[in-house]
Order: structure tokens, then sequence, then C-alpha cells
């Protein structure tokens, strides 16, 4: 069949947008791009300040194998878009005595911090890590990429084998604890869960493929911002002959026997043979489409458990302060309270953990000279209200005083620019379910099949990539989410559906 002439519209400009279109593009489709915002990214955008460059959301580069894989599907590779540096340490830790413990990026010597906590963890470690290296294989090879759409795209005999020795009904905290006993090191392996929405005795053990991108894979930045990798996808989906259009919110979708006909945005219609809902998935379903073509109740959007939103700061300082580390996480205060106060009994924490980036550490360009550039982030619970100004300088004033307390030096005096951003932002920017940051959580019954579906239950040519569907939240996963949407839709128009 020849597909030149179908029309795709996809909704939304981040990483999973662009990631589809590109894809779609590729493959003999017409695609335009149809974002809300002035510019491309998502989350992922960026703004200048007072001479400082802010990239507004993520800050940390895992898996930088996804972003090749992405980047060679269209014949390029990560270096020709922006040097890539593997951060040593990869981050830094305060742990609950104050003490400041860097994490090598070298395999060695992170064992031999582990055996210096607890004896015999280094070489626990080892084993540890080569249990996650087998799950993140199997789990980026044969799990995420596929759309969930079926139980029985699972039942390959080497998927089948992999899910019983990937721990997907284990819990995180029982996998970590029967290992490690020392309380820091618990922490430590347990960090990366507290983003994917659920304590860790509630997330899946297959996660510690987690711990796997962290510390074998590497913690990276690219050279002059995140925003650099949006900027990479904007010129491959450009490449593609996609044309992305900003500040063009989408406000209705018309449909016919069961399909959709046209996209409404406020600046003009757009006719598509197919759509791809790249924006919050929760506000398409249950606001943007006619209650006739919701695929979900308001009930079930309601039920669905949600990853952290954040509250944000972006911070310019006059100064420079060499004590400072590119990446910080403040585990200074209860692990388990601060996500009691996320996802147990929600409420804004009294004694937060917090992170720290300093991206003028590693990249001058982000910064004035002799300035520093800081994003400071707390998780906090999803749909919170009370998100003020009040509420926001307490926290703000909170966390320098405890980066100041640590590193002996005043920083307060030297703000010269401050920024924050927190629940109403994430809701009047991106129409986020509950203000949410980070999407769906990562609970075993948010699995797979039991995401929101990739594909509309009501109109046979909407699908869906991003947060809130599979393979689910962060970067990398969005920019799988995009592929495996794009090649669903190609598989299907190549049936003739």
């Amino acid at each position: 069949m020849n597909m030149g002439k179908k029309k795709a519209v996809v909704i939304g400009a981040g990483v999973a947008g662009l990631s589809a279109a590109s894809y779609l593009a590729k493959e003999g489709f017409a695609v335009t791009v149809l974002e809300k915002n002035h510019q491309a990214g998502g989350r992922a955008r960026q703004f200048k300040a007072d001479g400082f460059t802010y990239d507004m959301g993520p800050s940390w580069y895992w898996m930088p194998d996804v972003f090749e894989k992405f980047y060679q599907d269209f014949g390029h590779t990560t270096a020709d878009f922006y040097e890539l540096l593997r951060l040593d340490p990869s981050y830094r830790v305060i742990s609950k005595s104050g003490e400041a413990v860097d994490i090598p990026a070298n395999m060695l010597e992170l064992e031999s911090l582990f055996e210096r906590f607890e004896p015999g963890a280094g070489l626990r470690l080892r084993a540890f890590l080569k249990e996650a290296a087998y799950k993140y294989e199997v789990g980026m090879e044969d799990l995420v990429y596929k759309p969930s759409l079926s139980l029985m795209e699972f039942a390959d005999l080497r998927v089948l084998k992999g899910l019983l020795k990937m721990d997907v009904l284990g819990n995180m905290r029982k996998h970590i604890h029967s290992q490690f006993s020392h309380p820091f090191l618990q922490e430590l392996l347990e960090f990366p869960v507290l983003f994917l929405g659920a304590l860790p005795q509630n997330t899946p053990a297959l996660y510690s493929l987690m711990n796997y991108a962290d510390m074998q894979l590497g913690t990276w930045y690219p050279q002059g911002g995140m925003h650099n990798i949006i900027e990479a996808f904007t010129k491959i989906a450009e490449e593609q002959g996609v044309k992305i259009l900003v500040d063009q919110e989408v406000i209705s979708i018309a449909s016919h026997n069961g399909k959709i006909s046209q996209v409404h945005t406020k600046h003009g219609n757009f006719e598509a043979d197919v759509v791809i809902g790249a924006a919050d998935y929760q506000h398409l379903d249950q606001v943007v489409l006619k209650p006739k073509d919701r695929s979900y109740s308001k009930k079930y959007w309601d039920a669905r458990k949600m990853a952290p939103s954040c509250l944000l700061f972006y911070v310019g300082l006059n100064k420079k302060f060499p004590k400072l580390e590119h990446h910080t996480l403040f585990f200074d205060t209860d692990f388990d309270q601060h996500s009691k106060d996320i996802y147990t009994t929600p409420q804004w924490p009294k004694e937060p953990l917090f992170y720290l980036s300093v991206p003028s550490k590693t990249d001058p360009s982000v910064a004035p000279e002799n300035c520093e550039n800081l994003f400071l982030l707390i998780p906090i619970a999803p749909g919170l209200e009370g998100d003020s100004e009040e509420i926001r300088a307490h926290y703000f004033e909170l966390m320098m005083g405890r980066i100041e307390k640590q590193f002996g030096e005043s920083l307060i005096p030297h703000v010269i620019y401050n920024k924050s951003y927190s629940v109403s932002d994430f809701k009047s920017d991106y129409h986020a379910f509950k203000g949410n940051a980070y999407g769906l959580a990562n609970t075993l019954d948010q699995t797979a099949i039991l995401k929101p579906s990739l594909k509309s239950k009501k109109l046979k040519n909407l699908f869906f990539a991003g947060q809130l569907t599979v393979p689910g939240p962060g970067v990398p996963p969005g920019i799988i989410s995009g592929k495996v949407a794009a090649y669903q839709i190609v598989k299907e128009f190549k049936l003739g559906k």
C-alpha cells in the first residue's frame, strides 16, 4: 500500500511526540505535530534569563544506548548533535549522618565504596548488578518495545523465561534488603525508585534494572544542556519532512463512524487519517475528546496511581562555589517518611529529601562568567492543594539553608535569579493530570497491558504515546513509546485496518 498521502497528526512535541512523528514520517506519512506551548520539548523545554540557560525538566541523562539507537535509526549518531560527557563522580549523596559520599563511575571504586559501609557488600553488588544487567537486557530488548495490547505478546518462550527470572512479582525493598543491610546502601539502591511513582515495597523488583542503568551504564551530560536532545530530535523530525507547529493547543477532536476526521486547535483545523496523542493522555481522553469517544471513565482515571509531582527552583548565583557537585542528592532526612508523604498520606513534606543540580559545574555555557546555575527539586505528592508563593518560599529557604549548612558557605546573599515551578504550572503548561511531573506510577497493577492502552478503545485511528501509557515515564521510555505507537500504526495500515 502506498502510504505517501496518509496524513498523521501528532498532538504534543515532547520526546514521545517527536519520536513518533519521526518514525511515522520515515514510513511515508505526511506528519504534522501540534504543540500547545511556544517551543517544542514538553517537560524538556528550556528558558533563558539574565544570562543563565535553564533546562526546565529532565536533568539526568541515563540509558545512553536508547538515545544512540534512536539516532542510528535515522542515520545519525549522538556525536552528530552534542558532546556527551560521562560524569565522575556520577553524583554525590548526603547521608543522614551528614557525610558527603561521592558515587564513583568506576565499578571497582564503587565496589570498594560498598565494602567500606558493609563487609562483603562489594561482591554482593557485583552479583546484584549482574542480575540487574540481565533484567535490563531482556527488559529493553523484549518487553518495552511491545505495544502491550494483548497478553499473547508475552507468550514467547524467551520472554516467559525472562519474566520468571526478572522478579516481576517480587518488590524492590525486599530484593535490596535481602542483600544489603546498611541503611545508606539500601537507600542508595532504592533512590531511583522514588521517581517511579511508588514506595520501594510496592515497586516490582524488575526495576533493579534502573540500578544497572545508574551504576553500570553511568550518568552522562550533553554539553550545552539537556535541551540539546530536543534540538536533535527536532532536526531529525524535520529531516524526515515533519511539520512542527507551535502555539497550536488542541481543543477538540471531531469523529465520524468511529474514526477521527479532524483535529481542531484555536488557530485552525487539521485533517487526519491517523492521530497520535502524545500530550497528557487523561486530558485528551477526558477533556478534548467527546464523551462518546473516550476510552476511560472519570472513575478509572481517579483510581490511577500517579508518580510524583515536584517543586522546582531555577536559581542563579553571582559567585562560583567549588564545593558543589553537578548532581547532589540530599538524603540527610528520613527516606521512608518523605516517601509516605508522597504516596501513603499525601501532604507537603515536613523534612523532604531533595535534589540539587549544578550544571555550570560541568558546562560553563549555562551561566555567565563566575556565576553558578542551580536547579533544585523536591518530589511531592501529585494533586496537592495549597501550591502558593508562601509554600514555595518556605521550601526554598529550607533547601538553601541545608545546602549552606552542608558546605559551610552562604548562598542566599548571592542569589541574583530565582524562579519556581510546581503543581499549578504543570497543570497550566501541560494539562498534567493532578499536576504530575513523572507520569503513571510503575506499580505491578499498572504494568504493560494494565496501563492505559496505546490504542483508543473507541476510535480506530487514534493512538497514544508518552508517560501515561507504555512503557512508562522518563526520557528513554518516552523515545521508545513514540516508536512503539508509530509502528503499531504502520502495522495496522499495512493490514488495511
